[in-house]
């Protein structure tokens, strides 16, 4: 019998061997396709959609004319965070897409650990209202949050705090930004008929939205490194004054 226990050691790692190689074909072509193919790709547009970015000062020095050139027709701009932060690429990155002649929109995230009118009040003082400016939208999510969860009715009180007093002073709806983690916690999706930015990185969102985020690692020119491509509808994000 000992060639037939020989046999089965071949085959074992004749079999190992097999199982190895095929791992690591999957492994390569998972990384090739993440990493080569996902960031370039862009999906068919529809009437009246453009392509976006949303950037902050995450994304270093920013060459928006090669923005522009890039089929990119909007940008929104990140403004501030809580009640004291400013982003200090803010006033850079606003002159810079108004220059290129690019629809652009400024946006505050939301933090759970200052009140909403503080938090408002300071979005104000950074991006006062603009009619010629897209809507302001604020980025509701807990990744990079305060470590604290305050309640839910506490937390729909200093949010609804916040937006009543940026819609009277812009007298226009927020864009509200929802990411999949705040909308588990704190649902706000079906409290409110205001226009929505959502994400989807497997295609386009199963619900009405204006901005749709593809993904956060878009190569685009002008950008050193990845960035957020957004989809946006044309005629929604001309939202009018109320």
């Amino acid at each position: 019998m000992r060639w037939l226990s020989e046999g089965l050691r071949s085959s074992r790692r004749t079999l190992w061997i097999t199982t190895v190689f095929l791992i690591a074909v999957v492994v390569t072509g998972t990384a090739v396709w993440w990493f080569l193919w996902v960031p370039n790709v862009r999906p068919s547009l529809r009437a009246g959609e453009v392509f976006g970015v949303d950037v902050s000062n995450h994304q270093g020095g920013i060459n928006w004319d090669a923005i522009a050139s890039d089929d990119i027709d909007f940008a929104y701009i990140k403004a501030s965070e809580g009640g004291d932060l400013t982003d200090r690429r803010f006033e850079t990155n606003w002159a810079g897409a108004a220059r290129v002649g690019l629809k652009r929109g400024t946006y505050h995230f939301f933090t759970l650990c200052r009140p909403g009118n503080e938090q408002a009040a300071h979005f104000l003082r950074v991006a006062p209202p603009d009619d010629a400016a897209l809507p302001p939208a604020v980025d509701l999510e807990l990744a990079g949050n305060c470590a604290g969860r305050p309640g839910t009715r506490d937390v729909y009180r200093q949010l609804d705090d916040f937006l009543k007093m940026v819609e009277e002073a812009w007298n226009r709806p927020v864009l509200l930004y929802v990411g999949d983690d705040w909308e588990a916690r704190y649902p706000v999706l079906n409290r409110s008929d205001r226009p929505r930015w959502l994400v989807s990185f497997f295609g386009r969102p199963g619900r009405d939205w204006t901005i749709w985020q593809l993904h956060g690692f878009a190569r685009v020119d002008g950008v050193d490194g990845r960035v957020d491509l957004n989809v946006g509808q044309l005629d929604k994000l001309r939202v009018a004054p109320r």
